[in-house]
């Protein structure tokens, strides 16, 4: 019958364009099994003992049937439903020993993969994120993995039971009758060819419809998350999605229909001729010319044989693509593994404690051409800004201060010179010590989907209530968390969305205070804020730039007016440099933006 574990798989031509795009070394694959080998080894042995064991099931009956029964010998009946008994008892004993240790050296395998994948793409270049989709990063961790341990373990056992049962059945067929075990093999090819037809041609339509649940799942997580749900309400597309929705569930009834009616007469016909195969054998025991002098104990044991099989002769037919399909899952798992990483932690970082830091800030000749452009987004960055100073970075959209901001907190490194703190270039530190000397606050504030008191605590788990309420007050935030009925346990809500603009902000500067670093980065942290708001906001930015080194890249130039000194930037090179008042009085590229400044907020 058709049953899904006996039901024939095509290879799939997405499959064969992975290996070839990404081919994948069998002794690769192996390297992740070696530490398991003596288990696989059980494995295997087991299976084996298990299918030759259960062949002697078909004998002990042939002697019930032919010596017990006829002749009333009790004691020989005992003994031979004892011993069927006890194959039975063996073989299921010995299944769920292996089944146990599969499992076990399947997760084991799972679980490196996903952690070595996980922790490598941690390494990569925000570039990495900015081109992947975040569904492809979860699917290959996930999906990907999951079905790695599904395929890889069931081929693997597969191999060994089915090869081991389809030997051992035919052997023993050949010793019950070498006759019979001919006719069995006239019988077998169109019965395995028909059903190889019905599973292709449901395959064709499951593809079709695990592609039509994957329009189905996306339509979910880009409807039903908080930013769907929030366009959708905001430009009134709730009807449109519901109708899109609708249809795509209609069609998978049709295919979930279809899938089951496919091949239905062909199976039909295949249990006609599977029911009379015995009746075929029978009439073949019962000739002369054939028969033989066959005994009935025989013949029932060989009908029991060659009912069982098919069961392993299509699981070995299915062994090739199942191989090919976990290959091309190592072959997409390892392409993130085998990414290289951009930013690259040093064999041996130098030694530097960051709670006696000064924040000595050198930008070096500093040039920086993203890989998949010829065009060089800075060019010959030069300047100091002493401990405790204050560095603002101005200039039109596109011209490198973002770029910089990213180089100064190692989200990537420079094509040419080098940026120092203290002496040390940021290359030769490592990075748990440079997230704590240099601190960032964005414009973009993520909060993670938990409480503020775990938003908090990311900066410095060890820190108490006190030190986190202090960080909030500093930062302009201890009253709006105090009036929350939860307080500190308050769920922020996905991407902190509970929260205003400024409100996240406000935490975020709170949380950069708990890490207290010595350089601190501001990245346009108020561009997306009302000017009442980002009034409010300054003051807790100021008190967060207090006795540090502080690097803004402005949107206003009112907000850095005090700064220290202030370099304006132009298709990646600095064109200006000086405090507020000498690049005033100069009338250059800074005048002309502080006059388009004044004119906006007038």
């Amino acid at each position: 019958m058709d049953t899904p574990k006996n039901r024939p798989h095509r290879i799939d031509p997405r499959d064969r364009a992975q290996l070839a795009e990404s081919p994948v070394s069998a002794r690769r694959v192996i390297s992740y099994f070696r530490p398991h080998r003596w288990q696989v080894a059980a494995v295997v042995a087991l299976i084996v003992a298990s299918s030759l064991i259960s062949m002697a099931s078909p004998f002990l009956l042939r002697i019930v049937i032919d010596d017990a029964l006829p002749h009333q010998d009790v004691r020989l009946l005992l003994l031979t439903v004892g011993g069927m008994l006890l194959v039975t008892i063996a073989t299921a004993l010995i299944g769920v020993q292996q089944t146990w240790i599969s499992t076990r050296v399947g997760q084991a395998v799972m679980h490196r993969l996903r952690t070595d994948v996980f922790t490598h793409l941690q390494r990569q270049a925000m570039s990495f994120f900015t081109r992947t989709r975040s569904g492809e990063i979860q699917s290959r961790i996930t999906q990907d993995v999951a079905g790695m341990q599904s395929i890889v373990t069931s081929t693997a056992v597969s191999i060994a039971s089915n090869l081991t049962t389809a030997v051992a059945t035919a052997v023993a067929m050949v010793a019950l009758s070498w006759r019979l075990s001919l006719f069995s093999l006239l019988v077998l090819p169109p019965a395995i060819w028909t059903t190889r037809k019905v599973a292709l041609a449901r395959r064709e339509i499951t593809a079709r419809r695990q592609r039509r649940l994957a329009d189905l799942q996306a339509q979910v997580s880009e409807e039903l998350s908080v930013s769907g749900a929030l366009l959708s309400k905001t430009l009134g597309t709730a009807e449109r999605g519901a109708r899109a929705f609708t249809e795509t569930s209609t069609d998978l009834v049709g295919l979930e229909v279809r899938s089951e009616l496919a091949g239905r007469w062909r199976m039909a016909t295949m249990s006609i001729v599977f029911a009379a195969i015995p009746a075929l054998i029978y009439l073949v025991a019962g000739l002369p010319a054939t028969g033989g002098g066959m005994t009935i104990g025989t013949i029932i044991a060989f009908t029991t044989l060659q009912a069982g099989i098919f069961r392993p002769i299509m699981g070995l037919l299915n062994v090739g693509a199942s191989w090919v399909a976990s290959m091309a899952l190592f072959s997409r798992v390892f392409g993130y593994l085998d990414l290289q990483a951009e930013v690259v932690p040093p064999a041996q970082p130098v030694e530097l404690d960051p709670r006696t830091v000064r924040g000595d800030v050198r930008i070096e000749g500093v040039s920086y051409g993203y890989p998949d452009t010829d065009r060089l987004a800075l060019e010959d960055v030069d300047v100091t800004v002493p401990a405790g100073s204050h560095l603002a970075l101005v200039g039109a959209t596109g011209s490198g201060k973002s770029t910089l901001a990213s180089l100064l907190v190692r989200l990537a490194d420079p094509t040419c010179g080098r940026i120092t703190i203290d002496g040390v270039d940021l290359r030769d530190l490592d990075p748990q010590v440079l997230t704590r000397v240099v601190g960032i606050v964005t414009q973009e504030t993520y909060l993670a989907h938990d409480t503020i008191r775990a938003n908090l605590l990311l900066a410095d788990p060890d820190a108490d209530d006190a030190r986190l309420w202090q960080a909030l007050a500093t930062a302009q935030a201890a009253d709006l968390v105090a009036a929350l009925p939860d307080g500190l346990d308050t769920v922020v809500g996905a991407r902190g969305h509970r929260f205003s603009g400024g409100e996240k902000q406000r935490i975020a500067i709170a949380r950069t205070l708990l890490r207290d670093p010595a350089v601190l980065v501001l990245d346009e942290a108020t561009s997306a804020l009302d000017n009442d708001t980002e009034r409010e906001l300054q003051t807790a930015l100021d008190a967060l730039a207090r006795g540090r080194t502080t690097i803004t890249i402005a949107h206003r130039l009112s907000t850095i007016e005090s700064a220290d000194q202030i370099l304006v930037l132009a298709s990646g090179r600095v064109v200006e440099r000086g405090d507020h008042g000498a690049l005033l009085r100069q009338g250059g590229a800074y005048a002309r933006l502080a006059g388009r400044d004044l004119a906006l907020t007038a």
